[in-house]
């Protein structure tokens, strides 16, 4: 192999994301220089997260830019090594982005447990479970008996936070867009009740699934669906801020929920926004607490795979729109 295809953002988005907004291109093979290592793309994730990068309101992103290759953390095999620590045929994490080998820097890479399936380190091993486990456990902090809500409930977080609320002995209620989605997070991962914020009754189905309202809401969404979980807070509750992807594909986000600050004040509501990085130190104790919970199978992943890496950019704009069912990735082995 000589060349390298990639996805390039070729324009940025007006309102929502298409796939047009993207390029198929091919560059020379990248050469590792010292201290670098040539990775093969086995898979990379797609995230919503993403999004919020192409618009600029993703500070940690940097700015929106076309001609480059589109951002993303990918699992690949090492098929040369400049760096101490590497060997050919190590399998790592980085930021290949959408790209069939990606040269990275040594020191940006993360040497993946050969005993564990790579693609568990774009799921539950990798930023999504780990921003789960975060999250919900220093952030949320349920207790045994607790009512905790997520939101974008069948998401590549959701799905995850739900399951370790259910570990830590919490009653979990689940919001996504559509009943099929809600009868698996039921049926096979363990929600308690789930209810569908495009039911026409939602504020009415809400109230009945939180009879004792809800200590714990972790929020994926932020605009209408964040306001329907703070009237149903119990004093005391805590929201753990994750993400806002009601604004993410639209030039025209959902307002501020009605009602802040005073909701807060009166039933002393926290809430805490974080990132995923404020944690770093402690990713490898996260990552041992949940390889256990696969093991023993409190845990469940759902994988939801496109092949090929021209399928990426319609994968992108699927999901956004809501047809995810776990963690998307484009697997290009």
């Amino acid at each position: 192999m000589t060349h390298n295809p990639q996805i390039l953002i070729d324009s940025l988005p007006e309102g929502k994301l298409t796939a047009e907004n993207y390029r198929l291109a091919e560059a020379p093979m990248p050469v590792p220089g010292a201290g670098e290592v040539l990775v093969k793309t086995i898979a990379f994730a797609i995230t919503a997260g993403t999004r919020a990068g192409l618009q600029g309101s993703a500070s940690y992103a940097g700015a929106p830019a076309t001609g480059v290759v589109m951002n993303g953390t990918g699992v690949g095999e090492v098929i040369e090594s400049r760096a101490d620590g590497f060997m050919v045929g190590d399998r790592v994490m980085g930021s290949t982005g959408w790209q069939a080998y990606a040269n990275l820097p040594a020191k940006d890479l993360t040497k993946l447990d050969p005993t564990q399936d790579p693609v568990n380190y774009l799921g539950p091993l990798g930023v999504n479970g780990l921003t789960a486990y975060f999250g919900l456990l220093r952030v949320g902090q349920p207790a045994s008996g607790e009512t905790v809500m997520v939101s974008a409930a069948a998401g590549s977080v959701g799905h995850l936070v739900g399951q370790m609320a259910k570990i830590r002995g919490a009653r979990v209620v689940g919001v996504c867009g559509s009943d099929q989605k809600g009868a698996v997070l039921r049926e096979r991962l363990g929600f308690d009740a789930t209810v569908n914020y495009r039911d026409p009754n939602y504020r009415q189905a809400l109230k009945e699934a939180t009879p004792d309202g809800v200590d714990v809401y972790f929020d994926n969404t932020g605009g209408a669906v964040l306001g329907s979980a703070l009237f149903r807070m119990n004093v005391g509750g805590r929201v753990a801020c994750c993400g806002v992807v009601s604004q993410y594909d639209t030039d025209s986000p959902e307002p501020s929920p009605k009602g802040v600050p005073g909701l807060l004040v009166n039933k002393r509501i926290t809430m805490r926004g974080f990132l995923v990085f404020d944690f770093a130190d402690e990713y490898p104790a996260a990552r041992q607490d949940i390889a256990g919970w696969l093991a023993n199978g409190s845990l469940i992943a759902l994988t939801d795979e496109v092949q090929g890496l021209e399928a990426a950019p319609a994968a992108f704009v699927d999901l956004l729109a809501g047809g995810n069912l776990g963690t998307r990735i484009v697997r290009l082995d």
